[in-house]
């Protein structure tokens, strides 16, 4: 009913048991009805399976009922109906209207009962030991203390509170708890690492939210899900992607991006694309390295220290705009925009981000993406560092040839708290949709010259 950490199912928030109950219903339903053409079935089948991952059928849940997915699988249904419909258009030997209706009510009923089974035996299984979640409760207040109890008395949830973090409980509060406290809350990642965690659930407690969402970080290298009670839950709406347990809700926050299998098909194109753009723009960068020659001498590719995924250093590329005195003035002058040493061609290469283009390289290397936070100087993020909230937040993900922050026109001398804010959004929203709008808007603001 479970699967092994780390497996690329759980990184997607699927349970693959229902994945595998409704290819099962598939399978009944087509035996028993007998449809022709095994072409237009194996094509339903992975057209509804779609529709039932797009409808949310198959996430992982702490509350499985079927009267809560039955309107979902009504629907999912109806579309991979219609999708049959349309095939009949296209390929030969699909069946009759009269047999698809059959198909179509028998697959309903199939898929209605089979899940009914499979929610029955995951139950049982929880209820009976066979699948339990570590579980570590984030705040040892009244809301804490009672989603503890609820565990403990409803094992039909299949988590195990093993304790609690919190500071400043009084002794007195601290017999009162279920479960031992096992540190304050900046020992979250030790205690999920020597505790084998699987679930964290957030309560709350004794801490400010701005200092909670950078302890709830640290669990973003690690394999485990997050759950948030919502603040005022009491008054919060229930919908389709919130889980509950005994009229408590709780919201599971979307694990980390670069935990996606998702993630590495981006870096697949990453690597695809820079290729590709390298081999057909080869005349621009000649074109461009001989002006920069031409205007500045000796020194075509300009070399400079910037901070990437994980805080560490690498050599960003880059066309030469103008040569630098020395090394401090390369780390240290923020923006060599009005710099009266700028030429006609450095000027040119900048207002059109053609300058960039040698990162490409950068990106095959695997220093940098193709959409992700601009990578920063050292010097300027120890100095950002120290006032801005989160900057180096942004640092959880491999430093991009453009990015949100960049998509909204901050570049230059813009704000750089807006900057980690759009770069921090990026992180937590990514998605490859995300990632075709940035590159899309930037190349918009690249025809019209809007580089710096």
């Amino acid at each position: 009913m479970t699967a092994g950490r780390g497996t690329w199912w759980l990184r997607m928030g699927v349970a693959p048991y229902l994945v595998l109950a409704d290819v099962v219903a598939f399978a009944v339903a087509t035996v028993l009805t007998q449809p022709g053409s095994l072409v237009a079935q194996g094509l339903a089948l992975v057209f509804l399976l779609l529709v039932f991952w797009r409808a949310g059928l198959y996430r992982s849940r702490l509350t499985l009922s079927l009267l809560d997915d039955l309107p979902y699988v009504l629907a999912a249904v109806a579309v991979a109906w219609a999708f049959k419909v349309a095939m009949a258009e296209v390929l030969p030997n699909v069946d009759t209207a009269g047999r698809q209706v059959v198909h179509v009510a028998a697959l309903l009923v199939a898929v209605l009962v089979v899940r009914l089974v499979a929610y029955r035996v995951v139950h049982t299984a929880r209820c009976r030991g066979f699948v339990r979640h570590r579980t570590v409760v984030v705040g040892a207040g009244p809301v804490g203390l009672r989603v503890a109890v609820t565990l403990l008395e409803r094992r039909n949830y299949g988590l195990d509170p093993i304790g609690f973090l919190d500071t400043d409980v009084p002794e007195d509060a601290r017999a009162l708890l279920p479960a031992p406290l096992l540190g304050g809350y900046d020992q979250l990642g030790r205690v999920i690492r020597e505790e084998a965690v699987r679930d964290v659930i957030v309560a709350y407690g004794g801490v400010d939210e701005d200092e909670l969402v950078d302890i709830l970080r640290t669990c973003d290298r690690l394999d485990v899900d997050v759950f948030v009670v919502p603040r005022l839950f009491e008054l919060h709406d229930i919908n389709r992607y919130t889980d509950e347990i005994w009229g408590i809700p709780l919201v599971r926050r979307r694990r980390a991006v670069y935990r996606s299998p998702w993630w590495r098909v981006k870096r697949l194109v990453d690597v695809a694309v820079s290729l590709l753009t390298l081999l057909l723009l080869t005349p621009v960068l000649a074109a461009c390295a001989v002006a920069v020659r031409v205007e500045g001498g000796p020194g075509i590719i300009f070399r400079q220290e910037r901070v990437g995924l994980d805080g560490r250093p690498f050599q960003v590329l880059k066309f030469r705009s103008l040569k630098p005195v020395d090394e401090t003035e390369s780390q240290t002058n923020w923006n060599i925009k009005h710099d009266d040493r700028l030429g006609p061609v450095g000027r040119f290469l900048r207002a059109t981000s053609l300058d960039e283009l040698p990162q490409l390289w950068n990106i095959v290397r695997g220093d940098m993406s193709l959409v992700g936070p601009r990578p920063e100087r050292p010097h300027f993020v120890n100095q950002f560092s120290a006032h801005i909230p989160r900057y180096t937040a942004r640092h959880r993900v491999p430093a991009g040839l453009t990015g949100w922050a960049q998509a909204h026109g901050l570049r230059g001398d813009t704000s750089i708290e807006d900057r980690a804010r759009f770069d921090n959004y990026y992180i937590e929203n990514w998605s490859p949709w995300l990632d075709m709008k940035i590159v899309l808007k930037t190349v918009g603001q690249v025809l019209r010259r809007q580089g710096g």
